[in-house]
């Protein structure tokens, strides 16, 4: 067993992030040059500037996995399958639901006007639902794994689900999206997807792999767990505080400009969101009788989104001022700090799972900032 102190980025994390976003905000604001000099920055509408701070963040969590566990979590099929379920034959249709129910009836009235899309005069909340439709088509395949780590969860099986989800979402994405946006066709950014799993994922994970085998060959797994990942792990808060500056520079015009119509799009978004994680990680997590470390990972897959493809589809089909990429960004307004309060719920209810206890330190942090971390190798580990 080996002591050690949450850093004062951990400790202080729901803070960090806000005022991060606020920064964001305020740069694209005071500073819009620069916000559309980093927006130009891109490739196939992958940007630069956020591609190197979430390698920054990934390569950190890939780097601790020891993939002997993705193995074993591969011959574990329970999880990956109740997240499959989820995020394809539940999330997509409640999303629909739930945003026409609030965004097309409740808070119709509070959202007047048109807009032209594609030659055709559009109401504005049908716009948004075609946001959040977006939105709910598209699983997380990279921040999840920041939400994981945070939880304690089990990153090798983690890491099965994102490879899993991202090949799902190359086939199911399109079809989906067709059927709930009622059109005859849907043109997919599949270079966008392609290059953001493999910007996101799979450079942090081949990068993590090697490094690992080539650091723990030379310095051993001691030097490696108390040397090496200790001094790295700040490294990933860091750059997730980074990219939210970055991500909230490029869109704080749009905040500022739609204070109102931002806070109704988001109702749907933060109901949707919470009630996909319920039904995964209390309902559906329990009746697979799931252990907490697999069932965290599996319900926050769900929850989340990939909202750079979201936004990526929306201005590709309707433009980049549109209604619908306005909902997209909404997304990302809500999705840092609801699933660090998912985290935090995660953490205090990991007793209502079997082989869970509140003493583990995976998944309890102990009062006064500190937390107990189990290394391989450990009895307790073995």
């Amino acid at each position: 067993m080996v002591e050690k102190k949450l850093s004062i980025f951990e400790r202080y994390l729901t803070l960090w992030v806000l005022l991060c976003i606020g920064a964001g905000i305020a740069l694209g604001k005071l500073a819009p040059g620069v916000a559309v000099l980093l927006d130009s920055l891109s490739v196939y509408q992958v940007s630069i500037p956020i591609a190197v701070c979430l390698f920054c963040m990934m390569y950190p969590i890939m780097v601790k996995i020891d993939f002997s566990r993705v193995v074993r979590a591969a011959k574990t099929p329970k999880p990956v399958l109740l997240t499959l379920g989820i995020n394809w034959l539940i999330k997509p249709f409640s999303m629909f639901l739930i945003a026409s129910l609030f965004l097309g009836t409740l808070f119709r009235d509070l959202l007047p006007g048109t807009e032209i899309i594609n030659g055709r005069e559009v109401d504005l909340w049908r716009s948004y639902i075609s946001g959040a439709i977006l939105l709910g088509i598209a699983p997380c395949t990279a921040m999840v794994l920041m939400w994981n780590h945070l939880a304690r969860g089990n990153d090798g099986l983690t890491l099965v689900m994102v490879a899993i989800n991202s090949l799902t979402m190359l086939v199911l994405y399109a079809p989906l999206g067709g059927l709930l946006l009622g059109v005859n066709s849907m043109p997919i950014p599949w270079r966008t997807i392609l290059l953001s799993v493999g910007v996101y994922v799979a450079l942090p994970l081949i990068a993590g792999y090697f490094s690992r085998r080539w650091i723990i060959g030379r310095r051993g797994e001691e030097w490696f767990q108390e040397k090496f990942v200790h001094r790295l792990t700040p490294v990933s808060i860091v750059a997730l505080l980074f990219t939210l500056v970055l991500l909230f520079s490029l869109k704080g015009e749009v905040i500022l400009d739609n204070p109102l119509t931002i806070l109704w799009i988001a109702v749907p978004l933060v109901v949707q969101t919470l009630f996909i994680f319920g039904l995964g990680y209390f309902v559906l997590a329990r009746l697979c009788k799931l252990t907490y470390h697999d069932a965290a990972p599996a319900a926050m897959i769900g929850a989340s989104n990939h909202f750079e493809v979201a936004i990526a589809t929306a201005t590709i089909l309707f433009g980049l001022y549109s209604g619908v990429a306005l909902a997209t960004v909404v997304g990302v307004l809500i999705e840092v700090p609801l699933m660090l309060f998912l985290v935090w719920v995660c953490k205090k209810t990991c007793h209502l799972f079997p082989e869970c206890r509140l003493d583990e330190p995976q998944c309890k942090a102990e009062p006064g900032g500190s937390a107990t971390e189990v290394l391989p190798g450990s009895e307790k580990a073995a």
